[in-house]
């Protein structure tokens, strides 16, 4: 999301034909307008499939969702007004696109500098998630609830997100029931120029990825040997979009195990802290139901000792039970009952 004018479609537009190329991938991923599903770059994957012979790569995928432009005022009304906000509380986290590009032939519709850019859209979702909890105060008999919203109030009028304060684990688990749009994590993007992409900003005071979108529209028309050369010569090892995207899955707290056999390699997005029953059931809900045991082994360790066989025979290869807490990189075989 962003203001107007800031490079939105051009890099949704990107995304879009980045997941076109790799779509076939990605079973039962339906593609809407304004929706595209983006393959997680992951070089182990090429490897671990020359090893297995597998017949296929499947990426772990990131859906990103493209939302109109916010106009100031947003809150009361202006544009597209509480529907435009109400797109936003289906989805996970929020990257910020702000304007930090020299064209001035694209007009600047509401756009001044990225810092000022970034303050409008904290204050349009503090606005919207202010009259959220006013409305909570009103009506609920809950005195948890209440002193929850109370607390959210005083910050937001203070200017402060839902994820900047603090909470105990009953207050967290009030505030999630609350759809507010600030304690979704952000990540903010900067869309600069071509010869800006390793200038440090001065015009935004956090951290924020750096992209030229108008590059990433040029490199997606590109083959992925053409794309390499194109990077090089620009000093550069991997594009805007592909640093995005791995932001955007390591906000949400995910990491991925691997499988690798004849019909395909494939990484298994599942949360930080997963137990190998639970990551089972990633793969068919009922693999968690009957789960016995797991086959687990380092990705490296795979690849260097040449796949199962050799790593069984060599000892390497750990049996794992109920309380495993799976680990970036694992390669699984799950031992599963009927």
């Amino acid at each position: 999301m962003g203001l107007p004018n800031v490079g939105k479609s051009t890099l949704f537009n990107a995304l879009l034909k980045k997941q076109v190329a790799l779509a076939a991938n990605y079973p039962f991923a339906t593609i809407e307008p304004n929706i595209g599903v983006v393959g997680v770059p992951d070089q182990r994957l090429a490897e671990l499939a020359k090893v297995a012979k597998s017949a296929k790569i499947v990426e772990a995928t990131v859906r990103f969702v493209d939302i109109a432009g916010l106009a100031k005022g947003a809150s009361q009304g202006e544009g597209l007004g509480n529907k435009f906000l109400q797109h936003i509380r289906e989805v996970d986290a929020i990257v910020y696109l702000l304007r930090d590009f020299s064209d001035e032939n694209i007009i600047r519709a509401g756009s001044t500098n990225p810092q000022a850019d970034y303050e409008i859209l904290e204050s349009e979702l503090i606005l919207a998630d202010l009259e959220t909890v006013e409305k909570i105060i009103n009506t609920t008999k809950n005195k948890n609830t209440k002193a929850v919203a109370d607390k959210l109030k005083e910050g937001f009028v203070k200017g402060i997100p839902a994820r900047e304060l603090i909470w105990n684990e009953e207050e967290a688990s009030e505030v999630r029931q609350m759809g507010l749009l600030t304690v979704k994590q952000i990540i903010r993007v900067l869309n600069v120029d071509e010869n800006k992409l390793s200038v440090v900003s001065d015009q935004l005071s956090v951290e924020a990825v750096r992209i030229s979108a108008k590059m990433e529209a040029e490199l997606s028309e590109l083959s992925v040997d053409e794309q390499k050369v194109y990077l090089a010569d620009l000093g550069i090892q991997e594009s805007g979009l592909e640093r995005l995207i791995k932001k955007a899955f390591d906000i949400l707290g995910l990491q991925t195990f691997l499988t690798a056999g004849e019909i395909e390699a494939r990484a298994w997005t599942i949360k930080k802290g997963m137990k190998a029953p639970q990551a089972a059931g990633v793969i068919h809900t009922d693999f968690e139901k009957h789960f016995i045991k797991a086959d687990v082994i380092n990705w490296d360790d795979f690849v260097k000792l040449g796949g199962w066989s050799k790593a069984r025979e060599l000892g390497k290869v750990r049996l794992e039970g109920r309380d495993y807490v799976m680990a970036e990189g694992d390669v699984v075989e799950f031992k599963v009952g009927v």
